[in-house]
């Protein structure tokens, strides 16, 4: 598989990735003028949750179908209603478990008026974790299109229903015009729900979800290779690690900030509101970084015994590399701009976003850096690094926190991702050397940061001027860019790569 075909398919989930994360961000504003900070924070602390049991539903079994489902020596069906079949049965175990844990839960962060809530996030858990694996199917058959298009109408249901419940009821009711439409939505619509109506939405996306991948399931049959499975787990339980260390990286902050911050619970919990929607401001760098990870998670695995595949790994990283700067100059460069996504009581918090775009980046090219052990089947060196950089991010936050609050999150999330980005490089170079063009990535990295603190230092009149200076900049950036990468770029739209 070519250099070329992945970004087709990259570009293809991008689609879905890029276009569904921007009308969730398209709610953002809605939660941000319509709640206050501290129910947007408590909106943000469930969701939390719910990334971190995601990882415990899943253990990473996507992964696990992906490196043996590419072995030709094994039957793939075999390997399909195995993994399957796992999941079901841990996901009907689990899902009851924290059904009856979840008062607990509440309880410890002052929920218990959402408590019905709770119940709706297990099973938006339990019916995302039971996608997960026909997910996987559409990827490693190479169905992007379909892949798209369940995804986007996960988010067209949960975005429809958000402006259903939280925009227009409230102004049909609002309107005497509209008397005609009062029963009906007084029916469907109660204003005491509020931000419940985050939670309802969410629930029944997933539901059509499940619903439309349900094909996927018809090609199912129980079986269950005790042998196989055994192999399966040895190979992704240190992933499990690894997806948890990443949760406690991109998630923990959110959780501790309402117990640690200095001002208390409360002060807290607006913290988080802020912190929270100033760090979806990194969108653009997200999103990119997940449509990749849809494309280049079989890529990786399908191109490992080509003759050229190190030299295809060190290619991509290298142009992620470059996408991923140049979307933190978007967003920096452009940052008078994409903060009036967000409520403008909000933008106290916008000192944090450089920081996280450019932690987002180095996550990014950390997961490319990692495939070495994936590949090698080493994957307990995924869960070293992780358990390090989990680390880093629990003590720099517990220590920073009381002090500086969620700035002490933001700079804890980037040292955290420099540590695992570094660390895994050289550990890949000693087991697996990869070829990558360390000091020229290096380079543009140096160069990004730079021309960024160039625009803060540079004096401007107005806001034209500085979106001209900063325009400027960001063409000089990309000739520089190009100037270094005209020859390579050539060979890969050629498919020589």
């Amino acid at each position: 598989m070519s250099i070329k075909k992945l970004a087709g398919e990259t570009a293809i989930y991008g689609v879905s990735s890029i276009l569904g994360r921007i009308l969730n961000f398209a709610l953002v504003p809605l939660y941000t003028t319509k709640f206050s900070t501290g129910e947007y924070g408590k909106v943000s602390v469930l969701f939390s949750a719910i990334a971190f049991l995601m990882v415990l539903f899943t253990y990473r079994m996507e992964v696990a179908y992906f490196r043996f489902g590419t072995d030709k020596s094994l039957n793939r069906k075999d390997i399909f209603n195995t993994s399957l079949s796992s999941l079901i049965i841990s996901t009907l175990i689990l899902g009851i478990l924290f059904f009856f844990l979840s008062p607990f839960y509440a309880q410890a962060y002052n929920l218990e008026a959402y408590q019905i809530y709770i119940y709706l996030c297990v099973g938006i858990i339990f019916l995302d974790a039971l996608s997960e694996l026909p997910y996987a199917e559409l990827r490693l058959s190479g169905r992007p299109i379909r892949f798209a298009t369940v995804r986007l109408s996960n988010i067209f249901v949960n975005l429809g229903l958000n402006l259903f419940f939280i925009l227009f009821c409230p102004w049909v009711l609002g309107n005497s015009q509209l008397a005609f439409l009062h029963p009906f939505v007084n029916t469907v619509y109660s204003a005491e729900i509020g931000i419940g109506y985050i939670f309802i939405s969410t629930f029944i996306a997933s539901l059509v979800s499940f619903l439309l991948l349900s094909p996927t399931f018809k090609q199912y049959q129980f079986f269950f290779d005790f042998t196989l499975w055994k192999k399966m787990m040895r190979y992704v339980l240190p992933l499990v690690i690894v997806g948890f260390a990443y949760l406690i990286n991109e998630m923990l902050d959110k959780l501790l900030l309402p117990q640690l911050h200095a001002e208390g619970e409360d002060c807290g919990m607006e913290a988080v509101g802020v912190y929270s929607a100033n760090y979806k401001l990194a969108i653009l760098i997200s999103l990119f970084t997940q449509a990749f990870r849809y494309g280049a998670e079989p890529f990786f695995f399908r191109s490992k015994n080509d003759k050229n595949a190190k030299t295809l790994y060190a290619i991509v990283a290298k142009y992620f590399l470059i996408f991923g700067l140049t979307g933190f100059l978007v967003v920096t460069l452009y940052l008078d701009l994409f903060k009036h996504l967000i409520g403008s009581g909000y933008w106290e918090g916008l000192k944090i976003v450089p920081i996280i775009l450019v932690a987002n980046v180095l996550a990014g090219l950390y997961y490319n850096f990692s495939v070495w052990y994936k590949l090698i089947d080493k994957t307990q060196w995924g869960a070293y690094i992780s358990i390090g950089g989990a680390l880093i991010t629990i003590g720099l936050n517990i220590w920073w926190i009381p002090i500086f609050g969620y700035m002490g999150s933001a700079w804890a999330t980037l040292i955290c991702y420099t540590f695992m980005t570094i660390t895994c490089y050289f550990l890949g170079q000693k087991h697996y050397p990869i070829p990558y063009a360390i000091w020229r990535m290096g380079l543009y990295l140096l160069v990004a940061v730079g021309v960024y603190l160039i625009s803060e230092w540079i004096p401007t009149q107005n806001l034209i001027a500085t979106l001209g200076m900063n325009t400027l900049l960001l063409l000089l950036y990309l000739f520089f860019i190009y100037t270094q990468e005209e020859k390579p770029l050539r060979a890969v739209l050629k498919g020589e790569y």
